[in-house]
């Protein structure tokens, strides 16, 4: 076990809400077993950030703060469009030491895909559209990380282990990604079911629990 695991989550202009914050609840509430566990936010500068619909938090750290973390954590949502050309978050994401696990919720996989790291690895991504995304005028997520990152092995599980690159699927699949994370921490089954069952998401836990593809090539 890894003790006093970090968990870093990157939060960005109109970042998805339910993307960073299920990851981070889920640390949370682990907290409440072992204390050494640690959660924070980063974002490009120490300013409050604008999330989807108008939800605004203010980041424990910013890029220049360069903090010690077990994992960074990119979530999705409508201002991924933008972070893919975001040249200082591309730096910062190759600057982290091969030791800190590179991670994404539903859309933040299309940064990575964007910077080339998913290629020869598997991935996954959010398979159910919306309404635009579902007309002829848009792509289902998952089909338009297919087409970014045509090196990738696009794997419809709800979360893909490939070694130091773990992205989960669908904007709730962050829960699985906590869940998982804990899990890469070191923590046992017992300890990741008590945290599920003290969030009264055990029955949603047990039915996604193996729903993991480990990508080992």
């Amino acid at each position: 076990m890894k003790p006093g695991f970090r968990l870093g989550v990157y939060v960005f202009k109109d970042a998805e809400i339910v993307d960073y914050a299920a990851p981070y609840g889920v640390f949370s509430v682990a907290r409440r077993l072992d204390p050494e566990l640690d959660a924070f936010l980063i974002a490009d500068a120490m300013r409050p950030v604008q999330t989807q619909a108008g939800f605004t938090v203010c980041p424990n750290y910013s890029f220049n703060d360069t903090p010690t973390m077990d994992a960074f954590l990119i979530p999705g949502g409508f201002g991924t469009r933008q972070e893919m050309h975001n040249g200082r978050l591309h730096a910062f994401v190759r600057s982290l030491p091969e030791s800190c696990l590179i991670t994404s919720v539903c859309t933040g996989s299309w940064i990575y895909a964007k910077m080339g790291l998913l290629d020869g690895r598997a991935a996954t991504n959010r398979k159910e559209p919306d309404r635009l995304e579902a007309s002829n005028m848009g792509k289902v997520p998952i089909d338009r990380l297919s087409e970014m990152a045509p090196q990738c092995r696009v794997s419809r599980a709800r979360v893909v282990d490939s070694g130091r690159f773990i992205t989960a699927g669908g904007i709730c699949s962050g829960m699985e990604m906590g869940f998982h994370l804990l899990r890469r921490a070191g923590y046992d089954d017992k300890f990741i079911n008590d945290v599920a069952r003290v969030m009264e998401y055990h029955q949603a836990y047990a039915v996604y629990r193996d729903d993991i593809e480990y990508d080992t090539r």
